[in-house]
């Protein structure tokens, strides 16, 4: 299969944008981490303040939603500072966490209504869950937080993760679904950070929609077309302005860079439709805070120009 490029001519504008404030987690998912986070990682060379200048500067430049995400966001010290300073400037916020540990302080930070929380689960059964994320307990922990956040009202989405022949993902759906979770996303794992199988990883690990009104700033101040398109530098909030990055041909070649897919059933200006829908997720984080299938295996039958 081959995927024929349909980039624009000029980048769409940002309304996205990933913040990945921590390589640190309590877990430690050896087969599939993006950002081969783990206990011994750090915060990064961001301070709170250039996170706090990158959220004022987003805001500006349009951008609706800010996603905080690791690592595990809640562990870095000004968590709590940089979502309400967010959520003080008017933006949306995702806050994607494993749901290992939370404090009760997060718990009323979780239910600001312009806030959704998300988190990762990868089986009904808790000892495949936890040789999965390598640690013992974390099924039952994640899968209790999970419980009590639609308890609270919280609008929580659940990502599974499919990585190896006969895990239990579907039943783990059908769980989330019994516990009263409306938005469940299966998706397969995707050859980068710990997952890659090469130096370099493909471009066809993306979902075809990457820098398209998003992006993602990682914990050294690096920007990338989003946190799976790490591979693909464009940019440096600590030695320029978000509007300085975007505005700089290295952005825009970035984004030239990444095969684009139209999906069939779909007229040419609707890439993100969903035929099927319930199984099929478009990637518009922004709109519908849905994950991003990758452009090798499309969530729709795709059409090629």
């Amino acid at each position: 299969m081959t995927i024929a490029p349909e980039t624009p001519a000029t980048p769409l504008p940002l309304t996205f944008l990933e913040l990945e404030i921590t390589g640190r987690c309590q877990l430690t998912c050896a087969s599939h981490c993006y950002a081969q986070a783990g206990p011994t990682k750090d915060h990064g060379t961001m301070t709170a303040e250039d996170w706090r200048r990158v959220i004022d500067e987003a805001a500006e430049l349009g951008v609706k939603t800010v996603q905080f995400i690791g690592g595990e966001p809640t562990l870095h010290p000004e968590f709590t500072e940089l979502v309400e300073h967010a959520l003080s400037v008017g933006l949306r916020v995702q806050v994607f966490s494993n749901l290992y540990r939370v404090r009760a302080e997060h718990w009323e930070l979780f239910s600001h209504p312009r806030l959704t929380l998300g988190t990762s689960y990868y089986s009904d059964d808790p000892d495949e869950h936890d040789q999965i994320t390598g640690r013992k307990g974390s099924h039952d922990s994640t899968r209790a937080n999970i419980i009590e956040a639609v308890r609270r009202g919280i609008h929580v989405k659940v990502g599974i993760i499919h990585m190896r022949e006969g895990q239990r993902s579907e039943e783990a759906r059908a769980e989330m679904a019994t516990l009263g979770v409306a938005r469940v996303h299966v998706d397969r794992v995707r050859g980068v950070g710990n997952a890659a199988t090469t130096q370099i990883p493909s471009t066809s690990q993306l979902c075809g929609r990457c820098a398209d009104g998003k992006a993602a700033i990682l914990p050294d101040g690096k920007v990338a077309p989003c946190v799976l398109g790490r591979f693909l530098p464009a940019g440096d909030v600590k030695s320029g302005s978000l509007a300085e990055v975007f505005a700089a041909p290295q952005w825009a070649q970035v984004a030239a860079s990444i095969p684009r897919v139209r999906r069939r059933g779909c007229t040419p200006d609707e890439d993100s439709c969903m035929p099927s829908p319930g199984k099929a997720h478009s990637c518009n984080p922004d709109q519908d805070g849905s994950d991003c299938s990758p452009a090798e295996t499309p969530a729709c039958e795709p059409a090629y120009d």
